[in-house]
């Protein structure tokens, strides 16, 4: 196991963060449900929080924060526009949702792993923070299913 820097992690969460509010920006066109847009909605204000969090730690850091690449935000808006497609019920957005947010779960708790014990206090306070919020997110999706 590589042991993953300080400045590694804020990266990802940035990423992380970045990924989902691209994610929901696609999908909220799609959304008819009004629960569910809710629920999305306070989704989207807690990224950007942490977006805004990592932004500043990043400062700490010296470190330029990169957005997702052109292509993978095209491979992400085209896979919910088939998604939704033919389907476009709260419960399926719902599906679509828990399968990111699962995704953003499984790589913040690697990088909590591979970021070893000697993590800075502070971003192991927000890595943490944001697993956390994920796994509230997928308990909240769940029951729209």
């Amino acid at each position: 196991m590589d042991i993953k820097s300080d400045s590694e992690i804020v990266a990802e969460i940035y990423r992380n963060a970045q990924l989902a509010l691209n994610s929901i920006s696609d999908i909220m066109p799609e959304v008819q449900d009004g629960d569910i847009r809710e629920e999305i909605m306070r989704e989207h204000e807690e990224y950007e929080r942490i977006c805004s969090e990592a932004a500043q730690l990043a400062m700490k850091y010296n470190l330029d924060l990169k957005e997702p690449s052109a292509i993978k935000k095209a491979m992400m808006w085209s896979a919910i526009k088939m998604g939704t497609a033919a389907d476009n019920s709260a419960q399926n957005i719902a599906q679509m949702m828990i399968r990111g947010t699962v995704n953003g779960i499984t790589s913040l708790k690697t990088s909590l792993t591979d970021g070893g014990k000697n993590m800075d206090p502070e971003v192991k306070k927000l890595l943490n923070d944001l697993i956390r919020i994920e796994e509230s997110f997928e308990k909240k999706l769940k029951n729209f299913l």
